[in-house]
């Protein structure tokens, strides 16, 4: 089973930033699969936000194109997401998975506040 723990989040006034973090267990080969990074807004689905495939492409949603940006260090199994420029459309809880075919065990998440 995997097992992925998310931190990094935080409260930050709009135009602020936060860097998050998520680091992989279990049995897989992490420099594998394409990661991504899942947020979920009070009262909306989850919604895919970047993805990162093993070698290091990259891709964004429109809603934050050109102010996240996604990386990952396959040594220690861990992904990041670096968030600038914060709206308040971005409060939300962070998740990161497999980008293809998601597991069913989601880790708990970080809150992620761009709002005063």
């Amino acid at each position: 089973q995997v097992q992925f723990v998310e931190s990094g989040g935080g409260l930050v006034q709009p135009g602020g930033s936060l860097r998050l973090s998520c680091v992989v267990s279990g049995s897989i080969r992490f420099s594998l699969p394409t990661m991504g990074w899942y947020r979920q807004a009070p009262g909306k689905q989850r919604e895919l936000v970047t993805t990162i495939t093993s070698s290091g492409d990259t891709m964004y949603g429109d809603s934050v194109k050109g102010r996240f940006t996604t990386s990952r260090d396959n040594a220690k199994n861990t992904v990041y997401l670096e968030m600038n420029g914060l709206k308040p459309e971005d409060t939300a809880v962070y998740y990161c998975n497999f980008a293809i075919a998601p597991s069913n065990s989601w880790g708990q998440g970080t809150q992620g506040t761009g709002s005063s």
